[in-house]
């Protein structure tokens, strides 16, 4: 994939979901690149994070769910290169901007000290409180307690009090036993907190100590902020000016207002501590905090111009969302029967993601539309194009959703299981026009799927998921004829093509972890029949087969034994060729 521009890039994904007071950990740790015009297939079992995982660049995670660690890197040239109109009013707002940098450079002569007077600090809160261990030890508690009785309110919830008195009693009393618990702990808490507390106070040696120690850094740090700054750091500074002015220029006024002030005071956190800001790296991760950062490139009289690195794991608000969702990353959910709004005319929900997208008349966007629909198949699509969804069939109406999904030409198409809710005829149709449209359109194709026999047929590569991660990766032959891991050695064993006549069908035993606790060594490892001991202690790391194979298992350490695959996947090739006719 040498010869392939990158399109997007996830690096190190952590995506978390809150629910009933813990933290799932749907995501843990994907890297993955996806390249320009390339077909790749999310494969995994039910709840293995695929359709999370897509979610994420696609701005559609539900709202208790969020990206705690990582980035998502999109490499568009259009949405990169960024213009803002430099009148006088932003001339001002960057002059304003500088003198406060400026003010704030100030501090990084002092920054060493100021480290020393905030060690000391925490030095001296670490003395008066609990320690970490401690304080985690406790939450841990009360955490768990808290589950187990919101798990017990909504059972109670489900209970009738009229026909089920004895039983609705007893879960209330469970309640009110759970309630005194996480009361008592919660007091605990507080009180050895407190002792804790009132006896560093008590240790007069170390105050005295603190006060002289603190007095003497304040002292040495008021001089060396006194110090004038260099001209280079002006220069700095008035590039990092025009930098927030281009990172927030395409925002309402009062919104740029506000995130000027929020970056302004990154800024100078990150100059108080003496942060490397000629990097482009740390500058780049002071910006995130806020918003992302806009390089400036050059100016005119009257425009500023930059380039962004657009970090999708970065983007906070919805407005952000427009120019990409839909216009560049567009998605076939699974279900055409609910992906269209009934009491809407087709033709009417084609024209209106034109229009929001494109630049052109309602009469463009009609002539648009119904090129659209001829290109995925709909016959007579003049005289169809005023029906409502439930005058078309199932496979017409995800027609209809391809249809509107390419109506922006976007770069990548998420197919979010496409064929699930249609028949066999109809599946091979939809995906044939899938990959037929991408040879004139050129997207790139993300397939999630559970259907091996979809990425057969479909796949350049495959990314196969399991608890969160990817645990093999390589190209759709690798995957299918030279598979390593065990978890998609039990995939593909799992093939109903594969069994033979007379024999059980195998099935993969056990269930996936749960995602609430801390897994330890190999996900897979409980269900693993090749299990090795260090799999119960040790995450194996990303083994690579090949220039483009790789695969999460501690079998193909050098160390491991040889493990001979399953007799079903055994002379998979010719299995494959004859099942799926690839």
């Amino acid at each position: 994939m040498d010869n392939q521009k990158v399109l997007l890039s996830v690096e190190n994904l952590h995506v978390n979901f809150r629910v009933r007071g813990r933290t799932l950990s749907a995501i843990r740790g994907i890297s993955l690149d996806f390249y320009e015009n390339e077909s790749i297939a999310i494969v995994g079992e039910s709840g293995s994070g695929k359709s999370v995982f897509t979610k994420t660049f696609a701005g559609m995670l539900d709202t208790n769910g969020y990206i705690s660690e990582g980035s998502i890197i999109f490499n568009d040239d259009e949405l990169s290169d960024t213009k803002v109109s430099l009148d006088a009013q932003a001339k001002r707002l960057i002059a304003s901007t500088r003198e406060k940098l400026n003010k704030y450079a100030q501090l990084e002569s002092g920054a060493q000290t100021y480290r020393a007077m905030r060690e000391l600090e925490q030095e001296k809160k670490s003395r008066e409180g609990l320690s970490e261990e401690e304080n985690q030890n406790i939450s841990a508690k009360i955490d768990d307690l808290t589950f187990r009785r919101t798990e017990l309110y909504n059972h109670k919830l489900t209970i009738d009090p009229k026909k089920e008195r004895e039983r609705h009693k007893e879960v209330s009393a469970e309640i009110d036993a759970l309630d005194a618990e996480i009361k008592a702990l919660q007091k605990e808490h507080a009180a050895v907190a407190a002792a804790h507390k009132q006896a560093a106070r008590n240790d007069t040696a170390y105050r005295r100590h603190f006060d002289g120690r603190m007095g003497e850094l304040k002292a040495e740090y008021a001089k060396q902020i006194s110090t004038p700054i260099s001209e280079d750091t002006k220069a700095r500074n008035e590039i990092i000016a025009k930098e927030i002015y281009l990172s927030v220029g395409r925002y309402p006024m009062f919104k740029r207002l506000r995130l000027i002030g929020k970056l302004l005071s990154s800024f100078k956190d990150a100059m108080s501590v003496g942060k490397d800001l000629s990097s482009d790296e740390v500058r780049n991760s002071v910006f995130d905090e806020v918003v992302f950062r806009v390089k400036y490139l050059d100016e005119t009289e009257d425009m500023l111009h930059g380039t962004c690195v657009i970090n999708l794991a970065k983007i906070r608000y919805s407005k952000d969302w427009t120019k990409i969702r839909g216009g560049k990353i567009a998605t076939v959910f699974q279900d055409p029967m609910t992906s269209l709004n009934p009491i809407i005319t087709i033709g009417k929900q084609i024209t209106s993601v034109i229009l929001k997208h494109q630049n052109c008349s309602e009469l463009e966007a009609r002539e648009r539309a119904l090129v659209l629909m001829k290109k995925v198949g709909i016959p007579n699509a003049e005289a169809r194009f005023d029906d409502y969804p439930f005058q078309y069939s199932g496979g017409m109406r995800q027609r209809i959703v391809i249809a509107i999904a390419l109506s922006c030409q976007p770069k990548i198409l998420i197919c979010d299981e496409p064929t699930t809710a249609l028949d066999v005829t109809i599946q091979a149709q939809i995906l044939k026009l899938i990959k037929d449209l991408q040879k004139e359109f050129g997207y790139t194709i993300v397939f999630i799927t559970h259907d091996l026999g979809v990425v057969a047929n479909v796949a350049d590569r495959v990314a196969v998921l399991y608890g969160g991660q990817v645990v093999e990766l390589g190209t759709c032959e690798e995957v299918f004829y030279d598979p390593r891991h065990p978890y998609t050695w039990a995939l593909l064993s799992s093939l109903p093509q594969l069994a033979q006549r007379n024999t059980k069908l195998y099935s993969i035993t056990g269930t996936p972890p749960s995602l609430y606790n801390k897994i330890v060594g190999d996900a897979f490892a409980p269900r693993n029949p090749y299990c090795l001991e260090i799999d119960t202690l040790r995450e194996p790391p990303m083994f690579q087969v090949s220039e483009t194979h790789f695969a999460k298992t501690w079998l193909l350490d050098p160390r491991a034994p040889k493990v001979e695959k399953p007799e079903t996947i055994q002379n998979i090739h010719e299995k494959l060729v004859e099942a799926f006719n690839i």
